[in-house]
């Protein structure tokens, strides 16, 4: 599956899968309507079909080196399509990253998955990568608050003949509490296992969800090796 995180690494030039505000309406969602209760179980299948599969635009923003960076993204739904000779459906993941309101990339990819359950196949992007994901687990339709599971393992080839193997990542999604009736849901992507010493570091990008896994917020965390440290880099929604 390919994450906006792996995106932003690449397009902003840092070493090392989006949401906008989507809408609907939201059920308790002002806590002083009823302070006492807590929610503490989200849809998690529910808010991965949001993020990744449904039509939506959005905008993350931060700083990075005293720089304004930013990254426009729209998914588009594309319908029954083949995949590694499977009848899928796709999502189409556009995305610009700018630096100073300069274009510095952009990368067009498809994610692959079948649903009832949601299940992720793999994707193809403009560079010609073609990936293969073994998913380990279930998505669970409903999960509890500080809860986490490893859930994807994922083969990135050079191409579609899938005879260079370029990254082997793995892929985690974990539930925090953010307000009484909010909770963060973070996929993180490992760095890439197939490097004997590591240039890359993992990424996670997370999901403000209510109790109906609409989406309320997103941010990215990126971390980026310096020469003493690793400096993270976070993105938020706009």
């Amino acid at each position: 599956m390919k994450t906006l995180g792996l995106y932003m690494i690449a397009g902003l030039g840092l070493s090392a899968c989006a949401s906008g505000i989507s809408g609907g309406t939201t059920a308790n969602t002002n806590p002083s309507d009823n302070p006492n209760n807590i929610v503490t179980q989200y849809p998690v299948e529910t808010a991965m079909l949001n993020i990744y599969t449904k039509q939506r635009s959005a905008r993350l923003v931060g700083m990075v080196d005293n720089q304004s960076v930013s990254a426009d993204i729209e998914v588009t739904p594309k319908g029954r399509v083949q995949f590694n000779n499977k009848a899928v459906q796709g999502a189409e993941i556009n995305t610009i990253n700018k630096v100073n309101d300069r274009i510095t990339a952009q990368s067009v990819a498809i994610n692959y998955f079948t649903l009832n359950p949601l299940v992720f196949h793999g994707f193809t992007d403009s560079t010609g990568k073609y990936s293969l994901s073994n998913q380990t687990t279930t998505i669970p339709k409903m999960v509890t608050v500080g809860d986490s599971s490893k859930f994807i393992t994922e083969t990135v080839y050079a191409d579609s003949s899938m005879r260079k193997k370029t990254g082997k990542y793995e892929q985690d999604w974990s539930l925090t509490q953010e307000t009484n009736n909010t909770a963060w849901l973070c996929i993180t992507t490992s760095e890439n296992l197939l490097l004997t010493t590591s240039t890359e570091d993992a990424a996670a990008e997370c999901y403000k969800i209510n109790s109906q896994g609409d989406i309320l917020a997103s941010k990215v965390v990126l971390n980026q090796p310096s020469a003493n440290a690793t400096k993270t880099v976070t993105l938020v929604s706009q």
